[in-house]
């Protein structure tokens, strides 16, 4: 089994819709975080200065754009990926821990958390888990 989506599945990809408006909300999102311009945006992430321009115009970003722009704002390349309609990267999937591991509530929660189907819903309801955390252990 293949860690890159292979040629078939990207063929497959390319040819079905995808959430252009979330995609877009999400930059939007990530960028003013950041309080960044598309130009500016696009240039830190390696990609030249109207990428993310194009992206706002309908433009479907390519794996690789995704995953610059993953690394760009620091977040999860597969996010970027599914909201673009690319199959996922099992590379990028980083199993840290083990459900076995793992306190049974702690189980419910990541279980919960995996079904919210929007990558960039899944994202915010997690960081708001672990802002929750981070000021209960403070």
């Amino acid at each position: 089994m293949s860690v890159v989506p292979s040629i078939k599945e990207r063929r497959k990809a390319r040819t079905k819709t995808y959430d252009h408006p979330a995609l877009v909300n999400r930059l939007m999102e990530l960028m003013a975080e950041r309080k960044e311009s598309y130009r500016e945006a696009s240039l830190a992430s390696g990609l030249d200065h109207q990428a993310i321009n194009r992206i706002r115009g309908g433009k479907r970003p390519s794996l690789t754009a995704c995953i610059q722009l993953g690394n760009h704002f620091e977040l999860d390349p597969n996010e970027l990926i599914e909201m673009a309609g690319w199959p996922r990267i099992k590379a990028f999937d980083i199993h840290t821990e083990s459900a076995e591991n793992l306190p049974p509530e702690a189980v419910e929660v990541a279980v919960a958390v995996a079904r919210i189907q929007n990558p960039g819903e899944r994202r915010q309801v997690s960081d708001a888990i672990l802002m929750l955390l981070q000021k209960y252990f403070k």
